[in-house]
């Protein structure tokens, strides 16, 4: 029976402390979430943490979070954690020197510096995605920002997933023409953190 409800009925139960409820939807999401963290992260121990930590997250906070659409929340908190686990991965790389004599005026940057950034970007992105056939765009929405697989696009859109395919390769080198100093792979991760 719990298994016909919507995310948002199951989440409401959730809220109310049905365990079951949370089951369900933790069957529902968990593989999802774990693709979305290999994708990027190319570790399945880091992933699978990440899928228990957004859970772990949930289930605690479930009292107090006030979520009103079940899959984006579950797909963007995903979403952060996979950034946060990158940002300290590029830590881990960098190498402390205690003298940087050819760099003598570092720009300090604050994360105000960096949210306007990302700001400005997605409105950029955005723009430039406008230029694109509406269908177009939808896919390439729905792949990138929604997380969704080409399969899921095809079957919500009726359509093959060849065209679901063709549009996003085409949406790609839309973007790569409009951003040359990024790879394909740069272009899919500014998707990531700018939306």
């Amino acid at each position: 029976m719990t298994n016909k409800l919507t995310d948002n009925e199951l989440w409401a139960a959730v809220v109310s402390d049905s365990s079951r409820a949370f089951v369900v939807l933790y069957n529902r999401y968990w593989h999802k979430l774990y693709q979305t963290a290999k994708k990027y992260l190319k570790d399945d121990t880091a992933s699978e943490e990440i899928v228990h930590d957004v859970f772990v997250a949930l289930w605690q906070k479930r009292h107090t979070s006030g979520i009103i659409d079940f899959q984006k929340y579950i797909l963007v908190t995903a979403r952060y954690h996979v950034y946060k686990q990158m940002r300290v991965l590029a830590t881990e790389i960098v190498e402390y020197r205690e003298e940087l004599p050819e760099y003598p005026a570092l720009a300090v940057v604050s994360d105000v510096d960096v949210k306007l950034g990302y700001e400005d970007l997605q409105t950029e992105l955005s723009n430039v995605l406008k230029q694109l056939p509406r269908r177009c765009q939808e896919i390439f929405w729905m792949s990138r920002v929604e997380n969704l697989s080409n399969d899921e696009i095809a079957e919500r859109l009726h359509i093959s997933k060849r065209t679901v395919e063709n549009q996003i390769t085409i949406a790609l080198k839309f973007l790569r023409s409009w951003y040359p100093q990024y790879s394909g792979v740069a272009v899919s991760l500014l998707f990531l953190f700018v939306f």
